[in-house]
């Protein structure tokens, strides 16, 4: 066991010592020793829960014979950051989670791991850090959020700052908004569409990280913590039998993470998270793969904000396991593949069912025949940008528009609120990338005062930044290069031609080559008010959006 260099032998006892001034007994020593990472903070709606499902997992590690030792992992909430300077710190803080996670798992030498996030950055930081660590490790996230009601309808976050934008607009009253924010996030969770965190917990099933259950089960629902205690026992097993995250995490297992990816209609954020847990775990995974895979894998979901069904109901149809019961009908997944159950993909979905085809579709009955994410390239993307496909109507699905240019979030927000945005206009927001935010802003304000001001359907917003899950419409994110590195996006001019070719892979400035090669001419971009702290330390290591946003190491790929 790796805990016998802290445990076992004379040259150990300073180290017995100190486990006796933890209150450690001999019988906990001679256990193998799991550390369970908790994710829980009082500023997360959806870690409030998390010293429950941490305490549950104590108890199956207890029971299998484990030692269970508990350890903390930030997390920030994406919607309390969102829309100011705060935004800049969630996509970091992936790295600082995936870091701090490896020193406290090597620094103590335990024999496995369960990861208890939950909320947007925390499972991909977590993903990245069992990749590296490569001790047996099991996942079990906090569960996502049941959905709110307003006015007889399911509701969630994304309502909630489209409804900022009614206001705007004097479609809704002040009092109809404070019914939203009284009654969208009505229990504790991860945000109960299919936004960043459940895309996230999900394809952590798809990878075979987690067990059945983990992306769907409401977080209020006991069944969870029932969850929790079998994750605790099921490390125990991969432990004895020596099954490590890179024995699971291989290629074909992100080939099938995506395929889910494009059948559940998962959020854009997925294309910057996946690359980065891959490159973690020694895979190369490129955004060209998305395009391939998403023309043979149809659009089976069409989970909020795409449609009018949300995570309970997907739970309630079968979960993820139905989803790929249904891709296996068109033989689109890897089944012979081990998984965190110690069984395989096939033997996982045996029996698993589509309980109800009005949120899983039929595969012979597809929203799409093609996935919910496309990657665009063009002379605007040269490495590529990512849309939610699944979530832009069809009217968008071609669009040509003078561009609306701003160099950053809060002055584009201006403008749409303003009522300066009109139809037919494709907004443009630069500097907010990897490097250029610095920390790649998540931006649901400008796509939900879009939405809100009943322009969804006539207006494009392209930016170097990214996205929230919550987002919909023809909302193109990641687009790289970015303005900071001189990418084309930064010498877009205000009234320049933008055509979007989405079922096309197209993103294209109706500029000549011989205009944009002048305009890079003296190039400068634009400064950065960041001049200290992390964020000067992550702009200055991290790469493009195209390659996951990881930090890059000198000296080496």
């Amino acid at each position: 066991m790796n805990s016998d260099n802290v445990k076992t032998g004379s040259a150990q006892a300073p180290h017995r010592s100190l486990f006796n001034a933890l209150g450690f007994t001999e019988e906990e020593r001679k256990r193998p020793m799991i550390g369970i990472v908790s994710s829980y903070n009082e500023i997360v709606p959806g870690h409030m829960n998390l010293d429950k499902i941490v305490e549950a997992v104590k108890m199956g590690v207890a029971m299998a014979g484990g030692t269970p030792v508990v350890f903390p992992a930030i997390a920030v909430c994406d919607g309390i950051a969102m829309g100011h300077i705060g935004m800049k710190y969630s996509l970091v803080t992936r790295d600082l989670i995936a870091d701090s996670t490896e020193c406290m798992a090597i620094a103590h030498q335990f024999d496995g791991l369960v990861m208890v996030p939950n909320c947007d950055k925390n499972v991909p930081g977590l993903l990245m850090a069992a990749a590296r660590v490569n001790i047996p490790t099991v996942f079990v996230s906090g569960g996502p959020m049941l959905a709110g009601h307003v006015k007889g309808k399911k509701r969630s976050l994304s309502s909630m700052f489209e409804a900022v934008g009614e206001l705007a607009a004097g479609k809704i009253t002040e009092e109809d908004l404070c019914e939203f924010e009284e009654k969208v996030c009505p229990t504790c969770g991860s945000c109960s569409g299919m936004y960043t965190a459940n895309s996230m917990n999900c394809l952590t099933e798809a990878l075979g990280m987690g067990l059945r259950g983990n992306g769907t089960i409401p977080a209020v629902y006991s069944e969870r913590i029932r969850l929790a205690k079998h994750a605790g026992m099921q490390v125990m097993e991969l432990v004895k039998k020596n099954i490590r995250p890179r024995d699971i995490m291989t290629e074909k297992a992100f080939m099938n993470a995506l395929t889910v990816d494009m059948a559940l209609g998962c959020s854009t954020n997925s294309m910057l998270h996946l690359p980065a847990i891959a490159h973690e775990a020694g895979v190369k995974l490129n955004l060209e793969i998305a395009n391939e895979l998403s023309s043979k894998t149809p659009n089976l979901c069409h989970l909020a904000p795409a449609g009018p069904t949300y995570m309970e109901d997907l739970n309630e149809a079968g979960g993820v396991y139905a989803v790929m019961k249904e891709l296996t009908k068109k033989n689109l997944l890897y089944t012979d593949l081990i998984t965190v159950t110690g069984k395989t993909v096939g033997e996982n979905i045996a029996n698993a069912y589509n309980l109800d085809p009005n949120v899983i579709r039929p595969v012979e009955n597809p929203y799409s025949e093609t996935g919910g994410i496309a990657v665009l390239k063009g002379n605007l993307a040269p490495e590529g940008s990512v849309v939610k496909r699944s979530a832009v109507v069809p009217e968008m699905m071609e669009h040509t528009g003078p561009a609306r240019v701003f160099d950053c979030e809060e002055d584009a927000i201006a403008a749409i609120k303003g009522g300066k945005i009109v139809a037919g206009d494709v907004v443009v927001i630069r500097y907010e990338g990897p490097k250029g935010g610095p920390g790649m802003r998540e931006m649901l304000n400008p796509t939900s005062a879009i939405a809100g001001m009943g322009l969804g359907s006539t207006v494009a917003l392209i930016t170097d930044g990214r996205f929230s899950g919550a987002s919909r419409g023809a909302s193109i994110g990641h687009v790289s290069p970015e303005a900071a590195l001189g990418g084309p996006i930064a010498f877009v001019k205000e009234g320049d031609m933008i055509h979007i070719d989405i079922p096309g892979n197209k993103l294209e400035l109706l500029v000549e080559d011989s205009v944009l090669n002048e305009r890079k001419k003296d190039f400068t971009p634009k400064k950065t008010d960041i001049k200290s702290g992390y964020l000067l330390r992550y702009r200055e290591l991290v790469s493009s959006a195209s390659e996951g946003a990881v930090l890059k190491v000198p000296g080496r790929n």
